[in-house]
């Protein structure tokens, strides 16, 4: 697992960063957001997301952890996030605009692509090894994707 180590810095360090920007980007512009409900709910699947890949990484980093272990930790999580996640994208699917539907099912299905992919790479470390961690290596990359795009709507697209 040593030689995951510099990966699993650098995703926490980006995650880190990147919910700091969500934090600040909600604070500019909060009075916008809290007018729009689901904008609230947008935030916070952003903020969902960043956090499961800090935590995440945080897990991977503790020293001489069995992969066993870590494989049901990363199952664990993924399946929490995995429900938090799509609550929310369903809330704000039934609750958006008839016209926004469209839009919202393909956000809707890279979330679910996304978390669940914790989940399948927290069940292959349990049963193969590290190989299992490729997996998670492409949820990390589909929730920065994610994150980055809402951090874009509640930053920059709000004002429009």
């Amino acid at each position: 697992m040593k030689e995951w180590n510099d990966f699993f810095l650098a995703t926490a360090a980006a995650a880190a960063t990147l919910t700091g920007l969500i934090f600040v980007g909600i604070s500019i512009n909060l009075s916008h957001i809290l007018s729009f409900p689901l904008l609230i709910i947008k935030a916070s699947v952003a903020l969902i997301l960043l956090l499961m890949i800090l935590i995440f990484s945080g897990l991977l980093l503790v020293p001489q952890e069995s992969q066993c272990l870590i494989g049901y930790e990363s199952t664990a999580l993924g399946l929490i996030v995995w429900i938090l996640i799509t609550r929310a994208d369903f809330r704000i699917y039934y609750q958006s605009l008839e016209e926004f539907k469209r839009i919202y099912f393909f956000t809707l299905l890279f979330d679910q692509v996304a978390t669940i992919l914790y989940v399948i790479g927290g069940i292959l470390l349990v049963l193969f090894g590290t190989s299992g961690l490729y997996w998670t290596v492409i949820a990390i990359f589909l929730s920065f994707i994610k994150s980055v795009y809402d951090a874009w709507v509640l930053l920059i697209e709000i004002k429009r």
